[in-house]
């Protein structure tokens, strides 16, 4: 099964880069076989935000299935694997945003918020909001989705409203670790994490990245361990591990033509590298995978 890639397409505001979805909307397109795909895993070429306000349930995440409830957040980055749970079928929303929304938020509002950090091991993409904060981020929510129905909503005033979401949840974010990373510099970390996504089955060097962002491979480095206390050589690693891990379980490629696609010109080098970095075989994962 080839995972489906699904692109941003709203309904409305096309240019502006988000849109927010009640959950029971997604559920009734999906009940009446208007979009198929919500339940199974597929791949996003955007942004999302679940934010659940009512009852508890699950989603499923690159091999990992998280529980929510009502408070819970959700972050899902670009590139990533998911799928809803249309069985409990929780509350809630879902807002999905572009790369050029947050570029645009990491330019005016200078904010460090959603550095894209999934790759890291100790990376957990939800967690529970406290009534407080819940409360803070419903009014802000809310008057994003006042604006944004406007026939000409202020860019500008969105953007603010959307960039103080961003900080409040990212602050309200356990970290298993301290970001010491500027506005400028989280920027180009979320560069190299697209070049990343785009590139990796052409190149797994790390300074061929910092020539394509037009910097040097110390300072490329420098940046990856203060974004995501991993090199730039680990997080390609863990890239494309993960991806091989996508293909393997959910597409069901075979293992030679994944070390094909990935540019080892032989199998075994592959299998060595893949075993190095999942402490496993391909073959060995296919099988744990499936249970």
């Amino acid at each position: 099964m080839k995972i489906p890639k699904i692109k941003f397409s709203p309904k409305h505001h096309k240019d502006i880069g988000i849109e927010i979805i009640e959950l029971s909307e997604i559920y009734e397109r999906s009940d009446s076989e208007k979009i198929s795909f919500l339940a199974k895993p597929h791949q996003i070429q955007f942004n999302n935000l679940l934010y659940i306000t009512q009852g508890v349930g699950e989603h499923f995440i690159d091999f990992n299935t998280y529980s929510i409830q009502a408070g819970s957040v959700v972050f899902i980055n670009k590139s990533q694997i998911h799928a809803f749970d249309l069985v409990n079928k929780p509350q809630g929303k879902v807002i999905i945003f572009t790369d050029e929304l947050l570029d645009t938020i990491l330019s005016t509002m200078k904010t460090t918020s959603f550095t894209s950090n999934y790759l890291l091991a100790s990376y957990s993409p939800t967690f529970t909001l406290t009534h407080n904060m819940k409360e803070t981020c419903d009014v802000l929510l809310a008057e994003i989705e006042k604006e944004y129905q406007l026939i000409a909503p202020n860019l500008s005033f969105l953007h603010f409203l959307f960039s103080a979401v961003l900080t409040k949840l990212t602050n309200a974010r356990p970290q298993s670790y301290k970001q010491c990373i500027s506005a400028s510099r989280a920027k180009k970390f979320n560069q190299f994490i697209r070049l990343l996504e785009k590139n990796y089955t052409m190149t797994r060097d790390a300074k061929k990245y910092a020539e394509m962002l037009n910097m040097t491979y110390k300072s490329l480095n420098q940046i990856c361990k203060l974004a995501s206390n991993q090199t730039t050589k680990q997080l390609i690693d863990a890239h494309t591990i993960l991806e091989a891990k996508r293909k393997l379980t959910i597409e069901g490629i075979r293992i030679q033509q994944l070390a094909d696609n990935l540019g080892f010109d032989e199998v075994t080098n592959f299998v060595k590298y893949f075993k190095k970095n999942a402490l496993m075989t391909p073959s060995q994962f296919k099988k744990y995978s499936k249970g």
